[in-house]
């Protein structure tokens, strides 16, 4: 007789029932170590760009353009990947709530893998004129389409799969894989630039990260052949239980209230990732006259950090619930962000010491799947995390760069203001009854 799985495994609103058990078998590490890995080099992929802005600049456009302009357009290139994340989000989520979660989980990987191999051999402005920055855009067009399906699928899939008393630290240890890719990002570009003269890497060393990511994404959808589909999905198509109508009809329909709360941490998020780890670094030198390298060094520890404080509070939330986890983390990044920008520049100790710790309580974005996975049903979840997501994330995404940049004109504290709202926010939404609780089918259970 064949086991039957509840439709909300994996995703426990008390820790203490009965299907949280089971512990981590090697099947669900194997799972685990493959799904971070793979989050690591498709985020690597997607933000390498970024660390070769400059570089990719001067190449892909005229050399007779403004500097303004040209950074204005390479920039834009690359916002364009966030911009196209909805829509490969969505369509690649569809797919997972009716073919299962495997197969767009591997798809996502190939189609981040491809492109960033493309970039790194694609000829420049001066071999084939206005088409070299029309196919970098394309490439870039794929890319926000690629990692728009590949978060909320990892998310999905890892959920569905993990014990139920290991769903917390499942979730954040795959969140600190996928932000792992920011740091193996930045040393791979810390790499090429001290291995290269400046001559050496606008002449063939640019193209170096890139065809690395391709070949290392590629190795990894060879790899997602030996996972297993969820058993959630499985059960759902067991019981022709999988999405009949378009997901996000329904989802649209019956879970405003999960979309309302996912997008809103989707916010928080955007904030602490994009304010914090992205736009500091430049702010420190820019407004600060903090050294490059000693800006960058600094990121690289915040960055760790942040990878390990994934963890710390996926393991907090098994432990001690969803709720009580997101005000002490919440809380701590609104403290500590303040304790950091109101001391800068400082030394180059105190720099370190201080940027190392609010990126630590970064490591609360890792609550937002934690929550979001289990807002949804199963028949909808991947769609519903997805829209949520990837919608909230476009807007709030795009828009924080702008506000931070018109917002230093005005206050030289603007990151530090914009963070810490966005961290009282996210402690506000601690105290929303679905933040502990999550989606019960059944029976509600009282939020921890």
């Amino acid at each position: 007789m064949s086991r039957t799985v509840p439709l909300s495994a994996g995703l426990p609103a008390d820790p203490s029932s009965p299907s949280s058990a089971r512990s981590l078998s090697a099947r669900d590490v194997k799972t685990l170590g493959l799904s971070a890995l793979g989050g690591t080099l498709e985020f690597y992929d997607f933000v390498i760009y970024v660390f070769f802005a400059a570089v990719l600049g001067k190449l892909f456009f005229p050399v007779d353009m403004p500097d303004w302009l040209r950074q204005l357009q390479t920039f834009g290139i690359f916002a364009a990947g966030y911009l196209s994340r909805p829509l490969g989000g969505i369509v690649i989520a569809h797919f997972g709530d009716i073919l299962g979660r495997k197969r767009m989980f591997t798809l996502s990987i190939f189609l981040m893998a491809v492109p960033t191999l493309v970039i790194g051999l694609l000829p420049t402005y001066a071999s084939i004129g206005v088409a070299a920055p029309l196919l970098l855009l394309a490439m870039r067009v794929l890319q926000g389409a690629a990692i728009g399906g590949e978060m909320p699928g990892a998310w999905v899939f890892v959920a569905e799969h993990v014990p139920a008393k290991r769903y917390g630290l499942g979730v954040g240890t795959l969140t600190a894989g996928i932000t792992g890719g920011i740091l193996l990002g930045s040393l791979v570009a810390m790499a090429v630039n001290r291995s290269y003269s400046p001559a050496d890497v606008s002449d063939f060393a640019w193209r170096i990260p890139f065809i690395l990511g391709g070949v290392f994404g590629l190795v990894s959808v060879y790899l997602r052949r030996f996972l297993h589909e969820t058993p959630v999905f499985q059960e759902l198509a067991k019981r022709r239980n999988v999405a009949r109508e378009l997901p996000l009809k329904t989802i649209l329909r019956e879970h405003r209230g999960a979309c309302v709360l996912v997008g809103l941490l989707t916010w928080v998020l955007s904030a602490a990732i994009v304010v914090v780890v992205l736009i500091t670094p430049n702010y420190l030198q820019k407004v600060h006259g903090i050294a490059p390298a000693l800006a960058l060094e600094a990121n690289a520890v915040a960055t760790l950090t942040l990878t390990l404080g994934c963890i710390l509070m996926g393991w907090a939330s098994d432990r001690f619930g969803t709720r009580p986890v997101m005000l002490v983390g919440f809380g701590g990044l609104l403290v500590t962000s303040y304790l950091f920008y109101t001391g800068l520049p400082g030394t180059p100790a105190s720099l370190i010491g201080s940027y190392g710790l609010v990126g630590l309580f970064v490591g609360s974005i890792a609550l937002v799947p934690i929550v979001g996975v289990r807002a949804f049903p199963p028949a909808v979840r991947f769609s519903g995390l997805s829209f949520a997501y990837n919608m909230s994330y476009a807007i709030f995404g795009g828009l924080t760069p702008i506000i931070i940049t018109l917002w230093l004109q005005k206050d030289a504290l603007a990151p530090a203001h914009y963070v810490a709202a966005l961290a009282a926010l996210g402690f506000l939404l601690g105290l929303v009854p679905m933040s502990g609780r999550g989606y019960l089918p059944r029976k509600a259970v009282p939020a921890r």
